[in-house]
């Protein structure tokens, strides 16, 4: 990964342990920052993503805040990161509505049915209430990422408006894109405009969601600028941008470490970190991560199965092929790590929870901010 010293870090790290590097991080928000004084725009971090509170301090003084999909995301946003939370769900039950009016600056209805329902509670909260709304059109590439996928339970479509008030509604929401660059959403934004653009003038904000890959290489900066601007100047609204992955992208890897290996028509290693447990998306989107010093099948003259240590057959991570044989004690990098991991992990067999850590280039210090225990696990239980 460019410019993170993954020799020292896996010399210093617990295993396992998820680091994040500060200086990636910083990085990072510096092109965040870059977009938002061009544009105009305020970017939030989407906490779905990445929620590694310890470091908020480090993100806070360039994000305007965080976006919320749960009282519990939103409690965390207001009290760690102190600065705007702009909540949305799927559906809320009468008592997150009643918590999130509490701690939230934006507040964000999937259904018509809900904001009416929920409007004597809303009504007189000072909250800036919103819509989702589905644009109909697709650019996800795996279906169970993909908010616009036929009879998606997200967002509202552009025929179920008609008849219907708006009275109380501030803002308009979309969120269709999954980790993509720029084209993507410059296509959605265009049909969104078609379908959903005459109610922009009675609007005070437009919510460009998330799924950006602001950060990655590649990303066409100056057009996401052109746009925000185009909907800013056109209509007079505040945009918002709400991503989790370009926050984090680049910033963290996975140490693990080899327990064994067996051989059953060819070499598997069996590791102390798990797909199930620590990198589900891997079996869920799925995909494969990157190891420092591993290669596809082939490329390398030994080639080993990856695997965690649950009881789970399908707990495999992947095959990959390295200068020479692993053996049990050998470290392993895993890499960009750092989103959508932490936040998505379970103590499934109980397994051990990796540490988190962080990594600071400029000292060379790796401090283990927090490690787990038995008590964590049970805690979970009754």
């Amino acid at each position: 990964m460019t410019g993170i010293d993954i020799d020292k870090i896996l010399h210093l790290a617990p295993s396992p342990a998820y680091v994040v590097d500060l200086g990636r991080l910083r990085h990072n928000l510096a092109i965040l920052d870059e977009v938002q004084r061009r544009s105009g725009a305020k970017i939030l971090l989407a906490l779905k993503a990445f929620a590694m509170w310890s470091v908020f301090p480090v993100i806070r003084g360039t994000l305007q805040g965080v976006c919320a999909s749960s009282p519990w995301e939103a409690r965390l946003g207001r009290e760690e990161f102190g600065r705007e939370v702009h909540s949305f769900a799927a559906a809320f039950k009468e008592s997150d509505v009643a918590e999130l009016l509490q701690v939230s600056n934006h507040l964000v209805f999937n259904s018509f049915n809900q904001l009416e329902r929920f409007r004597p509670l809303w009504g007189k909260s000072g909250v800036s209430i919103g819509l989702r709304v589905n644009p109909e059109h697709s650019e996800g590439h795996t279906a169970i990422y993909d908010p616009c996928a036929p009879n998606s339970r997200l967002g509202i479509p552009r025929r179920e408006f008609d008849g219907r008030s708006l009275e109380g509604i501030e803002g308009l929401h979309f969120h269709t894109l999954c980790e993509q660059l720029f084209e993507p959403l410059e296509r959605t934004a265009r049909a969104f405009e078609e379908k959903f653009g005459q109610f922009l003038p009675q609007m005070k904000w437009l919510n460009l969601g998330g799924g950006h890959h602001i950060t990655r290489e590649g990303y066409d900066i100056d057009a996401l600028v052109e746009l925000v601007r185009y909907f800013k100047g056109k209509y007079g609204v505040e945009v918002y941008l709400e991503p989790g992955e370009a926050i984090a992208i680049g910033t963290g890897i996975l140490v693990g470490e080899v327990l064994d290996v067996v051989h059953n028509e060819m070499d598997i290693a069996i590791l102390d970190v798990s797909a199930t447990c620590h990198m589900p998306d891997i079996l869920e989107m799925p995909y494969r991560p990157g190891i420092t010093g591993g290669f596809d099948p082939g490329e390398k003259p030994y080639t080993c199965r990856l695997g965690g240590p649950s009881c789970l057959a399908g707990d495999i991570i992947g095959d990959w092929s390295f200068e020479r044989p692993l053996k049990a004690g050998d470290r392993l990098a895993f890499e960009d790590m750092a989103h959508y991991t932490m936040v998505k992990t379970t103590t499934f067999n109980g397994i051990q929870h990796p540490a988190i850590c962080t990594w600071e280039p400029e000292t060379g210090e790796l401090k283990v901010v927090r490690r787990f225990g038995y008590e964590d696990f049970r805690s979970r239980l009754s």
